[in-house]
């Protein structure tokens, strides 16, 4: 889990062009700082914070002054961040101090890159979420979405009996939850499932059983998964897991594409 797949550094930088990735992408602004534009918002930040966009997020990065930063690209991550988000670095650094150690175990030595990389992964994600500004969100917008986390594997979860049972208007809920995290609790659900069957799917331990994957992600019906699966995606679950595993490894690291293209962008 919350395997490293890439690490770079942008020196001063002005902008980034509209991309996304299949990836989750943290980046750590260590120094100046600019904005996040996405479809429907923009993200500040500044140095030591991070900004975490989960995978399939459209977004380009600006900034007036020019910004550099350290980022990091994980898959298979245990982040419970639904929209993009900026964290606050602590004084002493910590967060800054793991950015830096995996861009420099990821360009070092081989015998050492994977296990070290694999303890850094984790370690991140862990900071991640235990600085998350969760004060940023209502007390019970919190309940809602931890209600939702630690149920939504359940095909048989009523998530509007839940809703019912609270002591608050129903509509009055959504329209709260939906304010504070950019969707209703139905779309929370739904997407947390669907996160997490395509994190299934990349995984190596999955055989690709689709059925199996739908059953395991709270989803009743296998053709709904699909059709849902498709629309957030853009390809069926089958041909996900069959794109996945028709990449072949790489021995090394290689650049991503994405930021090779970003370069040749900045330069020209």
């Amino acid at each position: 889990m919350n395997d490293i797949v890439y690490a770079g550094k942008h020196t001063v930088t002005y902008r980034v062009p509209r991309h996304e990735h299949d990836t989750w992408e943290l980046i750590y602004c260590t120094g100046q700082g600019g904005e996040l534009q996405f479809d429907d918002f923009t993200l500040p930040y500044e140095v030591g914070t991070v900004v975490v966009i989960p995978p399939h997020t459209p977004h380009a990065n600006v900034s007036q002054i020019g910004f550099t930063n350290i980022y990091v690209n994980l898959t298979n991550a245990t982040l419970n961040f639904h929209r993009p988000a900026v964290v606050q670095d602590d004084g002493n650094r910590s967060l800054l101090s793991v950015f830096s150690g995996v861009f420099f175990q990821y360009y070092g030595n081989a015998e050492q890159r994977e296990t070290l990389l694999a303890a850094y992964g984790n370690l991140l994600a862990a900071y991640l979420l235990a600085y998350r500004k969760a004060s940023s969100l209502s007390k019970i917008a919190q309940e809602i979405e931890g209600h939702i986390v630690r149920h939504y594997a359940d095909p048989g979860y009523a998530l509007d009996d839940y809703l019912k049972s609270l002591p608050y208007n129903y509509d009055y809920l959504r329209k709260l939850f939906q304010k504070e995290l950019g969707m209703t609790p139905l779309q929370f659900l739904t997407d947390k499932r669907l996160q997490t069957a395509a994190s299934m799917l990349r995984s190596e331990y999955n055989d690709g059983n689709v059925t199996e994957v739908a059953r395991q992600c709270g989803f009743r019906e296998p053709l709904y998964f699909s059709r849902m699966f498709k629309k957030k995606y853009g390809v069926s679950p089958s041909h996900y897991y069959a794109a996945k595993r028709a990449a072949a490894p790489q021995d090394a690291p290689s650049p991503d594409p994405d930021r090779m293209k970003i370069m040749l962008d900045e330069n020209e």
